[in-house]
Parts: C-alpha cells; structure tokens; sequence
C-alpha cells in the first residue's frame, strides 16, 4: 500500500460504520477516481502497543475514503427513522475548528483565508483562538490555558489548540486547503519540533465527524495539496502523531474560547510580528461586549507570550 495515499481510521466502538455494500453511485465515484470499491477495512497496524491500543486501522487508501463516503450519504438519504440530521444549506454557516500545533499563527493564517474567501472586513472575522478535543470538556464552564493557580488547565483535561470560525458549509473545502497548506511537503506542521505534545496534536473539528459530508472534502482538500496527511477519527485526549489529523464531531468535542491575551497574538517566528491593526482585534471584540471568559492569566501570572 502506498504511503502517499494512506489513510488511519480510529474507531469510536466496535466495527467500522462506512464498511458495507458499495452503492452503484458509490462505484461509479470509486471508477472516476480509478480505484475500485471496498467493503471493509484492512488489517490493524500500529508501531506499539499504545497505538495498537487505540485501535488505529488502515483502509486501502483515500479515494477507498471517498468511496466509502459516498455510500454513507446515499445510504442515509434512504433510512428516514435513523438518518443523521442534514447538513446545513450551502448559505448557512457551520462552526468548524482546524488544530496545527501553536494557535497564534494558525489564527493570522484562518483572519487572511477569511478575508480572501469570504471577503469579510475586521468586524466580520470569526477565526478565535480555542481549545478543543479534550474528553473532560469544561470544568466549572472554563477551559484555561496553563496557569499558576491550575484552573481547568487545557492539557490537563486532554485539549489542543485550535481556532474556531463559523464558515458557510459551501467553503469548507477551501478553508480545508488552506489547513492543508500549513503542512510541509513531509506533512510535517511548521512546530513539528518544537511545540510537540498532545496540546499541539493536529485536528479538525467539523458538524457529524466522520459521518459527515464534510470529511469527505477535507480529504480531497489533502489529496489536492499534496496528499501529505493521514486521517484518524478522533476518541478525545488523542495522541500527537506526526502526519495525522484527528477527525473531531464538534457535538461531541466542541471547541473552547481562549484567553483575550491569546487572541489575534503575534507568532514565535522573527517574521510573525503581525500589524497592530491584527493584534488590536482582540481589545476591539472585548470592548464590544465579546466575552473570552475568566480564566486566570498564564503561568507565573504574567499572560504575555503564553506564559
């Protein structure tokens, strides 16, 4: 099987939902892409006894994924009493998360595919740094970066960093590519050595998870960057896997608003001193009566640099 164009599924309990029979439109998808289609999954693999424990599976490949996608929307359409509720129209907005190591420059990154795809001013941008992905939720309602009093702190209850934004349902795709982008050609993120961890692990937060029509596009958002990442479904508290992304249902693992310190933040790289019309966003939503709850700051009480 081809490294480029595997594909991790961890399942949620017991068999895998999208093994089964293919429909006809389903083939006629898997002979568009020039792969045939497939009714199960392949063997386990897993490089120790952590990973075999997590129940990581292998399927022939992405377009296996797609395939397999294919049936589960058409299959749904049919099954009224037990069908998953619909995705948004096209003109909705859906909220969704993208997690890829540190949020402060995956934030500045999502504010620019805003503006450019959706063409949205200062006042409309919804990208928000957040933590999500964690079994535990909340406590107390908060959710709190690493802090001297050790409130809720995010790692401890198994979350990641993410930025959050509300999208039309349409534009996902796009929005996929440009998480995609983050990536290096190994499929490596741009901290892959230095913020390392479950609180830097790689997910994407979308409504219905892997059952989803959106997990779909979000794979061929990879395939048309390069087909650099796998994809895993996400059971909460994951580990931080090179080359991985956790598929996360955000009605199971919603995302959580980070401190007002770490909104609109400039990067750790030399080149990442964003412009003060960025870094000011995070005062001017506050001022307008947004709420970024009440965590205590960072660690040693200072709030700045994350610390």
């Amino acid at each position: 099987m081809g490294k480029a164009i595997s594909l991790f599924f961890v399942l949620l309990q017991g068999a895998d939902a999208w093994s089964g029979v293919v429909s006809p439109s389903a083939a006629a998808l898997s002979n568009r892409l020039g792969s045939p289609p497939q009714t199960a999954l392949a063997a386990r693999v897993g490089a120790d006894d952590d990973d075999a424990g997590a129940g990581i599976l292998r399927s022939s490949s992405r377009r296996s994924f797609l395939t397999h996608q294919a049936a589960s929307v058409l299959a749904a359409a049919t099954v009224v009493s037990n069908s998953r509720p619909s995705l948004a129209a096209d003109d909705d907005l859906i909220d969704v998360y993208f997690g890829c190591g540190c949020f402060w420059h995956v934030q500045h990154e999502f504010v620019e595919a805003e503006c450019k795809i959706l063409g949205r001013s200062d006042d409309e941008i919804t990208s928000r740094a957040g933590y999500a992905g964690g079994k535990a939720g909340a406590v107390g309602g908060k959710v709190c970066y690493h802090n001297a009093q050790n409130v809720a702190d995010y790692g401890k209850l198994g979350h990641a960093e993410v930025v959050s934004m509300k999208i039309p349902a349409s534009k996902f795709e796009d929005f996929a590519v440009e998480y995609c982008k983050l990536f290096d050609k190994d499929g490596l993120r741009p901290d892959q050595f230095g913020d390392r961890g479950t609180e830097y692990r790689n997910l994407v937060g979308i409504p219905g998870g892997k059952s989803s029509p959106l997990a779909e596009k979000l794979v061929k958002a990879s395939m048309a960057t390069g087909d650099k990442l796998d994809f895993a479904v996400g059971k909460g508290d994951d580990k931080d896997l090179p080359k991985v992304s956790f598929i996360m249902d955000t009605a199971k693992y919603p995302a959580f608003v980070a401190e007002q310190y770490h909104q609109f933040h400039d990067g750790f790289k030399l080149d990442e001193n964003y412009p003060n019309s960025y870094n000011s966003l995070a005062s001017k939503f506050a001022n307008e009566g947004e709420d970024f709850g009440t965590c205590p700051n960072g660690a040693l009480g200072l709030g700045i640099g994350g610390l």
